[in-house]
């Protein structure tokens, strides 16, 4: 998917994506930890998103990099 569609797509104007550029966009979120929310999901609302929570998977920290654990 090129920058340019995603750009559209951002601003409302993605005349060129098609539903499955929408669904590879969502999937590529999620992997990165986005979660998308219906209305009244998790709170009172309407939808929305916001970031999963770090599990024990995110990695190290900075703080805790040192020679030993560089794999």
């Amino acid at each position: 998917m090129s920058a340019l569609l995603i750009l559209q797509i951002e601003t409302s104007n993605g005349y060129d994506a098609t539903p499955q550029h929408y669904g590879a966009l969502k999937e590529a979120l999620e992997r990165l930890g986005v979660v998308f929310l219906r209305a009244g999901e998790e709170a009172a609302g309407g939808e929305g998103l916001r970031l999963a929570a770090a599990g024990s998977e995110a990695g190290l920290r900075p703080e805790e990099l040192h020679s030993a654990n560089d794999d």
